[in-house]
């Protein structure tokens, strides 16, 4: 799901033949933990389906854990359901990060994963991973620190949620998004945030109210500029110190 302010285009559609090897999220991806020559063995147990259309699960809570996944374009929402029935989103992915490991403790998915547009990933049969990586040790090393960024995101998550005021909140998610998006060798200062207004507020604790007039007050600062799902950080600086120098390295907002 995962932020680095440094303070200081988009990834096409992929056909379904391509490899780690030609593929161009392999420096942030899991084939980043493995040498060219053990690259092969990875892509040998990837499975690589249709895409996905705006709104299809890619795996719903209770369903059994098999395999994680690696987004190669679009962004895919995780959410849970609370005893109410209401849905709680827990985080957001984008090209190059990994989901799906919530379900390894259980054998069972804790969330659901719903396609935010259309998106394609790479299935990574979990069993098969575990084989691979007894057999090359880096890749059981990254796989490591992808599931302790899982646990540093959720503590980040709480200590937003608890102490950040709505600005703060909203100024640490477009960090989040900015920084990926400049980790994918993407403008970080020019993106399009797929996610709704309503998802935004869901996974921030905020009204969907607050979140708009939030946006409103910073273009009207000249700290972004706003067309529809269209963001322009015009100036960094404003929106870190806004932020209040939280590290959102590993904020799933991915």
């Amino acid at each position: 799901m995962s932020l680095e302010p440094d303070c200081k285009n988009r990834v096409p559609t992929r056909t379904l033949n391509v490899s780690c090897t030609d593929c161009s999220l392999n420096p942030i991806c899991l084939p980043v933990a493995v040498k060219e020559k053990e690259l092969e063995e990875l892509d040998s147990i990837i499975k690589r389906s249709r895409p996905m259309k705006k709104g299809e699960h890619l795996f719903r809570a209770s369903d059994p854990f098999a395999s994680i996944y690696a987004v190669r374009s679009g962004t895919i929402k995780t959410y849970s359901v609370t005893e109410d029935g209401e849905e709680q989103v827990t985080g957001f992915y984008l090209p190059g990060e990994v989901l799906g490991i919530d379900g390894i403790s259980t054998n069972f998915h804790s969330n659901s994963a719903k396609a935010l547009e259309t998106a394609a990933v790479c299935e990574i049969p979990f069993d098969k991973l575990e084989f691979l990586s007894a057999k090359i040790p880096t890749l059981q090393r990254h796989f490591f620190q992808l599931m302790s960024r899982e646990i540093q995101a959720d503590q980040q998550l709480i200590m937003l949620l608890s102490k950040k005021s709505a600005e703060e909140r909203i100024a640490a998610l477009l960090l989040s998004i900015s920084s990926r998006h400049g980790k994918r060798g993407l403008s970080p200062s020019r993106f399009r945030l797929p996610m709704s207004r309503n998802d935004i507020g869901n996974f921030l604790g905020l009204a969907v109210e607050t979140v708009s007039r939030v946006f409103t007050r910073l273009q009207k600062q000249e700290i972004i500029l706003v067309d529809g799902k269209e963001v322009e950080i015009l100036n960094m600086h404003e929106l870190c110190h806004m932020s209040n120098g939280m590290d959102d390295e590993n904020l799933k907002t991915a």
